[in-house]
Order: C-alpha cells, then structure tokens, then sequence
C-alpha cells in the first residue's frame, strides 16, 4: 500500500512538473495570442446603444452610478435600482443621466436580496418599455470581516452580492433571449485572488463566477454574459456603514500600496466598450490577470506577495 502511495504521489507530482513546463514552452504563444485578440479588440464593431433598455442595480452611487452616465450617453433607456435610504441619490442619478443624453429613465427603490423585489422591476421594466437588452448585476456591499467578528452578522453579503444578481438574472432571461440581450455581472477579481480581511466578500464574489460560468453554457449564444473581475477601482464602495473604527480607510490606503488601481471613470468607459463588443471577460486594471496566473500555478508565491505586506498591518486592523 505505501508503495502504491508512494507512486501515486511521484505520478502526479511528475505530470505537474510536465505540464509546467510545456506552459513555459508554449507561453510565448500565449502571449502573442493574448495579444492578437487585444488588437483585433480595436476593431471590433460596437454595439448601437440607442433605443437600448439597460437596466442596472446599485445605481445610486460608485460604478453603477457612472455606467448608467456611460449608458445615457450613448442614448440608451435606463432602468435604475437601489435601496431606498434616506440618504439616496437615485434620483439625482436619474436627472443627470437624462441631461447626458439618455431619452427616459426609470428609477426604482427595492431591495435586490428579495425575490419578490427583483420580480417586480423586472416586470416593471418590459410594463414601461416593453423590452430588456442588458441587465447589469451591479449591487454589492463589502464588509471587513476579521476572525474577532460574529460570522452571523454577514448574511447581507451573500444576499445582496450573490442572491442579488441571481434573482434578477432568472427574471429577466426570458426577456433578453427576445432580445439576444446581455448580462453583466460585477463579480470582482477578489473572487479569484482572496485578498486579506474579505472573507465573506471575496466568497460572495468567487460563487457569482462560478455560478454564471455554468449558466453561460445555457444561454449562450443568445445571450451574452460578460463577468467583471475588476481590481481595486477609487470609489466609495467601502462606506462607513460596513467599517469601524476607521477600518475601512485604513484598508483602502493599504491596497493602494499592495495592488494596482484605477479610477473609476476610465474603467468604466473600458467596461461599458467590451460589453458592447461582446467581451466575455473584462479584468481591469489589467495587471491583475498576471496575479490570476500566479494565484493559480503558483499559490505559494501568491501567499508570500500577502504576507509580506499584511502581516503588521493585520495587527493593527485588530
């Protein structure tokens, strides 16, 4: 039996250090398809926005805010979602995306971690319209979670960031297959690489790519589904409401170090062009694809990159 253990081991250990090194051999192939695809990205027609229906959840403010403005510019129908707060901006969102050039705009307050919410401006949506192009998943909260906190507290993150994009998706795919629509759904690059202190946000986000990378194969090709692996973007999607004690901006200015960034209007302009050129997926900024490739062939120096950095910092964070 420990021979055939033994073997087992040295099997696989062998086939893994075969396979590395045929990746090694044919990389450079990779990259020069890599390559050839961004280029022919720069030629590849765009679609015609206008008299479009897109309809967008978690609106009210940071990359939802300013797709609906990218949207509207191209002379797209909104459908706007958020949660009714006392502090909302949804209808300034609404105002302002009609003045850059959207011809109508309709604002909704629900909740889209209930079903009944989602099914309902879903509906509302074909009512004012009568129809549906792109649904973009876009509501998400993210809370910092330590080891010190009550877990119970996180139910709201697989609500609102996994539930939140399902619900909507499963009522409007009859209404994009009409269409040949889209679906957009922000999933987050930490959903791959599982940065520090986001346990249940980084959990949220790697079950949204794994469950719509298994939808795309039912809907596909007529429906188009575009999963957002998007770094660390300038927003103020890490609001007072999830952080304590100064935790939150604390953390932001610490990933400023430890990771590439970008500002959020340019990397929506980006995203909002590879939705319309039927980009499957689109990872800005796009250095993270690099901590992709390392985080899977290599997850010990994907470990090493964190710790070498966290270690003090989480001390502190405490």
């Amino acid at each position: 039996m420990y021979e055939a253990c033994f073997n087992n081991r040295f099997t696989n250990t062998l086939v893994l250090y075969i396979f590395l090194l045929v990746l090694l051999l044919v990389s450079p192939f990779l990259f020069a398809w890599e390559l050839v695809n961004s280029i022919c990205s720069c030629f590849r027609s765009k679609e015609n926005m206008s008299g479009k229906v897109v309809l967008i959840t978690g609106a009210s403010s940071g990359l939802g805010e300013l797709m609906a403005y990218e949207y509207a510019k191209l002379g797209a129908y909104l459908v706007i979602i958020a949660t009714k707060k006392p502090e909302s901006r949804l209808e300034f969102v609404a105002n302002k995306a009609r003045e850059l050039g959207s011809p109508d705009v309709l604002f909704i307050f629900a909740d889209v971690s209930k079903a009944d919410d989602c099914r309902m401006f879903v509906e509302d949506t074909i009512k004012h319209f009568g129809r549906l192009d792109h649904l973009v998943c876009n509501a998400g909260i993210g809370p910092l979670y330590s080891i010190n906190n009550d877990a119970t507290k996180f139910t709201p993150v697989m609500d609102i960031n996994f539930w939140g994009s399902v619900y909507p998706t499963h009522f409007a795919i009859p209404h994009l297959m009409k269409t040949n629509g889209k679906i957009v759904v922000n999933a987050s690059c930490a959903g791959v690489l599982n940065p520090p202190r986001g346990g249940f946000y980084n959990a949220s986000k790697a079950a949204l790519i794994s469950f719509y990378e298994s939808l795309r194969f039912e809907v596909s090709p007529t429906i188009t589904i575009t999963i957002l692996t998007l770094g660390y973007i300038q927003t103020n999607f890490i609001t007072a409401k999830y952080s304590r004690n100064g935790i939150g901006v604390r953390l932001r200015k610490d990933m400023r170090d430890v990771v590439p960034t970008m500002d959020a209007e340019p990397c929506v302009k980006v995203v909002v062009d590879g939705i319309r050129k039927g980009a499957t997926f689109i990872t800005e900024p796009r250095f993270n694809k690099a901590l992709f490739l390392i985080q899977f062939l290599f997850p010990q120096l994907h470990q090493f990159y964190f710790n070498m950095y966290f270690p003090s910092k989480n001390r502190k964070l405490k």
